[in-house]
């Protein structure tokens, strides 16, 4: 089929063969490659980073949570050295030696004492401390005053023992020793990322001070004691057997404990040289920061005198309640990080050898999938240039490409067939889009209509306004007219009753058309109203329609119940409803006005039912009563009563239907909610 064949069956050859692949800037071999390969080549490698990234951080997590437990650990051990400090200080104090010699205020046998039992206990300094402020210590403090400054001394003699850490100066501690102040005496180190100081030494310790009170033969006093922490090795080795025992740690890693004064160590296991400890060597600045500076606990890698360390810190507080030092452990870094490198590794060369294993038999079954289907593609270009004849030569196998191939040529055999088919349904299609052009067009007409009668109705509220001033002015003259005349006015009682119920009928319709274009305008407030009196209230202003009906009026009032509504809206809807039911018996017939007290929809409330046994309307007529401007009083009325009236009902929450058959009458049932219904 040439183009102009096609042209002229109103078909192109992009619709024919929209069904067939397209040529692309790729070949089919280079997508194809590119599908077999990508998964292998670019998913699986982005899926492996992420994975080893995932894991790497999952792996660091469990090292913080590993050393979190550890510092955990050192913690524990620390308070149990006070709690035991405090505990010794109270059996020293109890025991039957300690308070005889108190008793008997035999000082030399406290001395001697307290010699003893400083060397078993192993304290740096033990001494009893009385009311008085009388010192026995073992060592003989060279000076015995200010003992009471400290938080720890003031409340044992308040009778409360405790046992807290305390940082003395070297005046201090030489007061108790001179040796001991030149044990806590240690030379800075300097140290790299540590904060710039100008001190050289560190000649201060911090000590375990605990005291208990004393109470024996009516003298009171406080016995106190404590250990130097600086460079006590034996309290910072029991940490680290403690939290590093034998094999807790990766082969090659090493445990360090360390106790800090300040930001200097004081006591620790981590080396400065091989067997130097680190003693003087202070703490990484932006650690000293976090740790002392804000009181927080240092849970990361940190770099800790020349190396990297898992590291945790807390701060240490002294009586005083100031943060003073800190309690470190952590462990090696490198050897961790080496073993989470070489496992990322395996993992990275497995992954390599597998790929070049699949690799190569991937590409084997995509060559079996492009060269038929480059066989296909060129077939295509051939028909698409006008050889219809032209057909992929494939043989019909059990392969899927090879059946898709077969397949092609059997379509190539239909499309003269399908075109066909296809104008015959391009012309039947044509059809019906004219036919809905039609009804397009007559649905557009009906809305210009619409669209007219809302502007009608616009323009007829304006007029309403409009005429009702001189409407005013007109009921006002005849007032006026009414008082001059006197008695003169029976000759044209007639005349002026005429100009009154002309007047008063415009009047309704001017607020009808008000009332519905802008009900919201002319809504009043709401009263509680007992509908059964309204209808009372209501039967005298219908009266002489009644009369000169020859209606028969039936009222059933028995609701007690009253609702919350403006009563002249109420009364316009009922003189509304009573005045059409009139109208619907011009021969006259039986009036029936009935309230109750009714519920709907599970709400409390009372119906009015308004029934006549007139003409009754047909089914066309009752689906739009309440229609603007639908009137059936031939060239009467102006269609806007029932509207007016379902508006000012449901504006109360009220509703209303009809219910009418022709030549059987019609019914109106109103409800309206309780006041007290909520």
């Amino acid at each position: 089929m040439t183009d102009t064949q096609l042209k002229n069956a109103g078909l192109s050859k992009e619709r024919m063969f929209r069904w067939l692949p397209r040529r692309r800037s790729a070949s089919v071999r280079m997508r194809l490659l590119a599908i077999a390969l990508l998964p292998t080549v670019v998913i699986m490698p982005l899926f492996f980073i992420v994975t080893a990234v995932n894991w790497s951080s999952r792996f660091d997590n469990l090292l913080i949570a590993k050393v979190n437990g550890e510092l955990t650990i050192a913690d524990q051990y620390l308070s149990q050295l006070l709690e035991n400090s405090d505990l010794r200080m109270q059996a020293l104090a109890a025991s039957a030696d300690f308070v005889s010699h108190v008793r008997a205020d035999d000082h030399d046998g406290i001395a001697r004492l307290l010699q003893i039992q400083r060397t078993r206990l192993g304290l740096d300094f033990l001494y009893y401390l009385a009311s008085d402020g009388g010192v026995i210590s073992s060592p003989r403090f060279s000076d015995d005053r200010g003992m009471a400054q400290w938080p720890v001394v003031s409340q044992a003699l308040a009778g409360i023992g405790s046992a807290q850490i305390d940082v003395f100066s070297a005046a201090d501690l030489a007061k108790i020793s001179s040796d001991l102040a030149e044990l806590a005496r240690i030379k800075l180190v300097p140290t790299e990322a540590a904060v710039p100081t100008e001190r050289v030494e560190e000649t201060r310790g911090m000590v375990v001070h605990a005291a208990t009170p004393v109470s024996e033969g009516g003298r009171h006093g406080a016995l106190v004691g404590g250990v130097l922490l600086n460079r006590n090795l034996t309290f910072i080795d029991t940490i680290n057997d403690l939290v590093y025992p034998v094999a807790s740690l990766t082969e090659g890693s090493q445990g360090t404990a360390t106790l800090f004064l300040d930001d200097v160590r004081i006591s620790t296991n981590v080396r400065l040289f091989q067997d130097e400890r680190a003693l003087g060597t202070r703490v990484s600045a932006v650690v000293r920061a976090a740790v002392l500076d804000r009181g927080e606990t240092w849970l990361d890698r940190a770099f800790v005198v020349n190396d990297w360390y898992i590291s945790a810190y807390e701060p240490i507080t002294d009586s005083f309640g100031n943060r003073v030092g800190m309690l470190y452990v952590g462990f090696l870094d490198q050897p961790f990080r080496d073993a989470k490198f070489s496992t990322i590794l395996t993992f990275a060369v497995a992954f390599a050898v597998i790929v070049l294993i699949s690799v190569p038999i991937f590409l084997r079954w995509a060559r079996q999938i492009f060269a038929p289907l480059e066989r296909m593609l060129r077939t295509i270009t051939r028909v698409e240039g006008g050889d219809l004849g032209a057909r992929t030569g494939v043989e019909n196998s059990d392969e899927e490409i090879a059946r898709v191939a077969a397949q092609m040529d059997a379509l190539l055999d239909q499309i003269q067939e399908r075109d066909r088919e296809l104008n015959r349904r391009v012309a039947s299609r044509t059809q019906d889009l004219a036919e809905a052009n039609r009804r397009l067009e007559a649905t557009t007409r009906q809305l210009v209509v619409s669209e007219k009668l809302a502007a009608v109705g616009e323009i007829a509220a304006g007029i309403a306004h409009e005429i009702n001033n001189p409407i005013q002015v007109i009921q006002g003259n005849l007032d006026v007219i009414r008082v001059q005349l006197g008695d003169q006015i029976e000759d044209i009682r007639t005349e002026l009753k005429l100009i009154d119920e002309q007047t008063h009928s415009i009047f309704l319709i001017v607020n009808k058309l008000l009332q519905f274009t802008r009900p919201d305008e002319y809504a009043q407030g709401s009263e509680m109203h007992r509908p059964s009196d309204v209808m009372m209230d209501t039967v005298p202003l219908v009266q002489h329609l009644l009369s000169s009906g020859n209606i028969d009026l039936q009222l059933e009032l028995q609701s007690e119940g009253a609702i919350a509504i403006n009563r002249t809206e109420l009364q316009q809807v009922l003189i509304n409803l009573i005045v059409n039911a009139i109208h619907a018996m011009p021969s006259g017939g039986i009036l029936r006005v009935e309230t109750s007290d009714s519920a709907h929809e599970g709400h409390a409330g009372v119906r009015i039912e308004v029934a006549d046994t007139g003409i009754g309307m047909t089914e066309a007529h009752l689906s739009r009563i309440f229609d603007p401007f639908f009137t059936t009083k031939q060239g009467e009325g102006t269609g806007l009563g029932l509207s007016i009236s379902r508006k000012l009902v449901e504006l109360y929450d009220g509703t209303i239907e009809a219910e009418s058959a022709a030549g059987k009458g019609t019914v109106f049932r109103l409800w309206f909610p309780s006041a007290t219904a909520g």
